[in-house]
């Protein structure tokens, strides 16, 4: 078990100098840390603290979901030999091992079925790699729930800031959730070995020069998307557990004429905007998305308004001439695969995603079935359904992210929506009894249905941290 670090004794080591690098109003990630550090020795308001168990039941739902999937199912048989002495859990396969061991494979089974949560304003996904640091940080250290919690709504800021600051432009070549996810996760664990605000500043430099992840890992069959996460949660921790020991980074790794930003984005000049109201407004946790499908969310708007359209006017998919959808540009650039080959890829085709939910009822897991793959039905839905982008939802983007759906019946109904924004979105969020049904549907396939509601009871309620839980044999095994 590692111990925890003596308030002030890394900054004695690790001291921010005079001058340009320490003049907080300045540089973001000086007041990023300053941030981190003081919100530690806060209370959580119950709003906040509402708002974190939210957070840790989704990224639960999202992380049974993944843990029948490769490449995680992969890798906690090859990385075994790796897992050393700790106390942090790999959910994966139910065994303890060191913090970095956990979080990897925690964060790559988080984000694999695409069910984990979403910073809207800023394109990332917090969850996966915040969280999976966080637990497995607070698992090895034996730390309280309330600090645990704690830890996850700093990192949530920490990083969901920083996106702001590079979005929208960051999304053209890089994966922010591998890249900015880096950041949450080093600003969680730090929040747990309990470093004073210079050694966090440390961990975020150090965050920034290991962080990355390809927009082109997106694109296409690749397994890498899901262990872009699982690099960002265990660069995180590395960068937090270097920082405890003293190890030093370029504080102008973020605002640098060379930096983070400047190398990853256009937007360099965003920082007072992205950090206004820093530690004096509700957090940015309480802001989140949370997924009612398990694909790409730059289908959700569609997704959403066909399945209105098919409540109201009572059709099939058989019924289904034609369907054409006008969405922002994003939606167009990553979801526009009419042709799928794979899992991976079915879950970034708007194409089949809107097939599936016209021909099975909805997509969730039992969507992707790799039969379904193949399935001449959803094959000649597919070709049925078209993708243009329409200028003015893509000016609306990130804030808002809509669609426009006109859809054809063989009866020749042509039926049409304008679907403003995404469902789970926060100007139209999950329930929180909807968010329960997400984890009971998600989990108890997993772990078995009284398992799954003595964790979700646990998550809503009680103090404790949640330890290993076995999962149920896959079918066949």
């Amino acid at each position: 078990m590692l111990a925890r670090a003596a308030p002030g004794t890394v900054g004695v080591r690790a001291r921010v100098e005079d001058g340009k690098n320490g003049d907080r109003r300045e540089n973001p990630l000086l007041r990023l840390a300053d941030y981190a550090a003081a919100a530690r020795e806060l209370p959580l308001s119950p709003e906040t603290e509402h708002y974190a168990r939210r957070a840790v039941i989704d990224w639960f739902a999202a992380l049974f979901a993944g843990c029948g999937l490769p490449p995680a199912t992969f890798l906690a048989e090859r990385l075994a030999d790796g897992r050393g002495r700790g106390h942090a859990v790999s959910y994966v396969d139910g065994r303890n091992s060191n913090l970095r061991h956990a979080a990897l494979l925690n964060a790559i089974t988080s984000h694999t079925a695409e069910f984990d949560d979403i910073f809207r304003d800023g394109g990332y996904h917090p969850g996966a790699p915040t969280i999976s640091a966080a637990l497995a940080a607070a698992q090895d250290l034996d730390c309280g729930f309330h600090d645990f919690l704690k830890a996850v709504v700093i990192g949530y800021e920490v990083g969901c800031r920083i996106a702001l600051a590079v979005q929208p432009s960051h999304y053209r070549f890089w994966h922010p959730t591998a890249t900015i996810g880096t950041f949450g996760a080093a600003t969680a664990v730090s929040s747990v070995l309990q470093l004073d605000a210079t050694a966090i500043a440390h961990a975020l430099a150090t965050a920034a020069t290991t962080a990355g992840g390809l927009q082109q890992a997106l694109r296409g069959a690749s397994m890498a998307k899901p262990m872009h996460v699982g690099h960002a949660a265990d660069a995180g921790c590395l960068a937090a557990l270097a920082a405890s020991a003293g190890v030093t980074g370029a504080l102008e790794a973020l605002d640098g004429p060379v930096g983070f930003a400047a190398a990853t984005s256009e937007d360099t000049g965003k920082w007072d905007k992205a950090l206004a109201g820093l530690g004096s407004m509700p957090p940015l946790i309480g802001q989140i998305t949370f997924k009612s499908y398990g694909c790409c969310a730059h289908s959700f708007a569609a997704l959403d308004a066909v399945a209105d359209l098919r409540r109201e006017a009572a059709f099939v998919g058989a019924d289904v001439d034609w369907l054409r959808v006008r969405a922002y540009a994003a939606t167009k650039d990553i979801c526009d695969r009419p042709v799928v080959h794979t899992v991976e890829e079915a879950r970034f085709s708007l194409q089949y995603c809107l097939a599936a939910l016209l021909l099975f009822g909805g997509v969730r897991a039992a969507a992707f079935a790799p039969k379904h793959l193949n399935d001449p039905a959803v094959g000649k839905l597919m070709r049925a359904i078209t993708l243009e982008v329409e200028p003015e939802l893509t000016a609306r983007y990130p804030a808002q992210r809509g669609a426009w759906v006109t859809l054809g019946l063989k009866d020749g109904r042509v039926l049409e929506r304008r679907q403003p924004t995404r469902r789970g979105d926060p100007d139209a969020p999950l329930l929180d009894d909807e968010l329960s049904d997400k984890f009971r549907e998600l989990a108890a396939p997993a772990i078995g249905v009284r398992p799954a509601e003595a964790l979700l009871s646990t998550l809503w309620n009680a103090e404790e941290l949640p330890k290993a839980i076995p999962l149920r044999p896959s079918p066949g095994s």
